[in-house]
């Protein structure tokens, strides 16, 4: 068995640099806008904060979505992510981090320490452009 890394056709994201929650937000704001239930992405960066891709790693209910460590770093590790960013919805609008938002960032972060995978960030977004970070509160 082999492992073997094929570049596609480039996909350009119009943030070229992530920089702060801010961008992020703006990357993911198409995916995330006006959904009905939690969705969970993953936004995976290389070296120099670049997106190299951007994964639905999870689609949930109205007030969860389920995440596994193994579901964020399989994508990681496959297009060679230095970094990653996760983000999910709060579809009541209220992004204030829960309970289990927090134990989750905890878990990735440990995990991503092991794997050499940085976890940047843990973005929640809720109505009309907010967002918390949990970086931004000290939670990370």
């Amino acid at each position: 068995m082999s492992l073997k890394m094929v570049r596609e056709s480039s996909v350009t994201y119009d943030a070229r640099r992530i920089n702060g929650p801010e961008s992020v937000v703006a990357l993911v704001r198409d995916f995330l806008e006006d959904a009905d239930r939690e969705k969970c992405l993953a936004v995976y960066l290389n070296t120099k904060n670049e997106p190299n891709a951007i994964h639905v790693v999870s689609v949930g209910t109205l007030n969860s979505s389920p995440v596994h460590p193994r579901e964020v770093f399989k994508a990681a590790l496959l297009c060679n992510a230095a970094a990653v960013i996760l983000v999910h919805n709060h579809p009541s609008g209220d992004p204030t981090p829960s309970r289990e938002d927090m134990g989750l960032t905890k878990k990735l972060a440990e995990v991503g320490e092991l794997l050499g995978i940085e976890l940047l960030d843990h973005v929640v977004v809720g109505r009309d452009g907010e967002f918390v970070s949990l970086k931004g509160r000290g939670l990370l």
